[in-house]
Formats: C-alpha cells, structure tokens, sequence
C-alpha cells in the first residue's frame, strides 16, 4: 500500500519527534544516573571519612593502652620500693628498739648497783632490794625497775637511760595501783616513789619534786639523791 505524500510526511514528524522524545529521556536518565553517581561519591568520601575516624580511635587506644603499660610498670616499681622501705624501717625499728631496751638495762644495773649495798631513799633503809621485778597472776602483770621494801615501806624507782615527765606521770598514776593489786598484802604499806636517770631536765625535775617522788641521778661515779620531800602514796 503506498502511501500519500502527507501521510509520509507525518510519519517522518511523528518519528522526528519520538527521537526528540528519546534524546530528552535519555538526557534525563543520564542526569538522574550523574546524581546518583554524585550521592555514591558521596557516600564513599564519608565512609572514607568513617574510616579514618576509626583509624584514629585506634591509635587512640593504642596509645592509651601504651600509656596504662607505662602507669602499670610504675606502680610496681613504687610497690617495690615501698616494700624495701618497710624492710628497712623495719630494721630501723628493730634496731631502735633494741637501743632503747639495752639504754634501759644499762640505767637499770648502774642505779641497782648504787643502791645494793646501801637500799636507802630518804633516810629510810630497806632490808631488800629487786631488780628488775616481773609479776604475772590472775590479778593481772606488772613490770618494776627496782623495788625496795621492809616490814612497812615500799619503794618503787623507775629507771630511764632519759627521764621524760610522762615516766613520773606513770609512775604516780600507774605502778603503785598496779603493785597494790598484785600483791594485796602490801596494800597497806607506806608506799615512796623515786625516778632515776642519766638525764634530767629542769622541768622534770620540779615536776618531780612538786609531786614528793626521789630523784636519782648520776654525778660523777656516785648516785646523787633528792629526796627532802618525799610524799606517801
């Protein structure tokens, strides 16, 4: 069937304009694939941001675990040298001890062999004389330097290689309580006190001396005695 020459003519049009038809479709299509492809683009460069955050949360905590090794390791060493400091204040403790304890026995012999021949304190004598006297019983324990007694008095010296004032305090508040109870028999004798050491200061001494309670010091080769007023405890 042939056709006429205004049938070929819009057929040509028609077709014309399908492929303008076409071409804006595909335009179209192409602009909509470029922005997908611009989000995906997109989407990497925030990944790859992504990605790089991490990398640097890692070395975060790679550097912080670094640092924790670091914290760790000197703790240890400081355990370590505070566990050698204990050791040696320890043996310091020890030591000092052992000082104090052989300055007492040392104070405790001298003023015991000045008074053995002669067990007198302030014109009282005394028929004996311990040193060094320890009683434990169901009343209790107590520790006395010297002690002197007769048929109805007793005399307690407490002895310090260096007298403080808290010694006679003790010595007041403390032994003679003490001695009463261990030994109730002697609850009724007249009890004197005296406080003997190498070392007085002046302080201690009128202490001492307001509170009736001897003082016995070294003078020379002698023991000097102070003992005027000597009060009953």
């Amino acid at each position: 069937m042939e056709m006429t020459d205004n049938e070929l003519k819009e057929l040509v049009a028609g077709l014309a304009v399908s492929s303008a038809e076409l071409k804006l479709m595909s335009k179209e299509t192409n602009a909509k694939f470029d922005r997908t492809d611009a989000k995906f683009d997109r989407t990497d460069a925030k990944f790859d941001r992504t990605d790089a955050k991490f990398d640097r949360t890692d070395a975060i905590f790679d550097r912080t675990e670094a640092q924790m090794a670091i914290t760790e390791a000197q703790m240890a060493r400081t355990d370590a040298q505070m566990a050698r400091t204990d050791a040696t204040l320890e043996r310091i403790g020890i030591r000092l001890g052992n000082i104090a304890e052989n300055n007492g026995s040392t104070a405790e012999d001298y003023f015991f062999n000045s008074l053995v021949d002669k067990p007198e304190l302030g014109g009282i004598g005394y028929d004996t004389i311990v040193k060094n006297f320890v009683s434990k019983s169901k009343r209790g324990q107590g520790e006395f330097d010297i002690v002197m007694y007769n048929g109805e008095n007793i005399a307690l010296i407490e002895c310090k290689y260096k007298a403080h004032k808290s010694d006679v305090e003790k010595l007041i508040t403390k032994q003679v309580d003490s001695f009463k109870k261990l030994f109730p028999i002697y609850a009724n004798h007249k009890f004197y006190l005296g406080i003997a050491s190498f070392s007085f200061y002046p302080e201690l001494e009128e202490f001492a001396k307001e509170n009736g309670v001897a003082i016995l010091k070294q003078k020379g080769d002698v023991v000097e005695i102070e003992a005027d007023n000597l009060k009953i405890y």
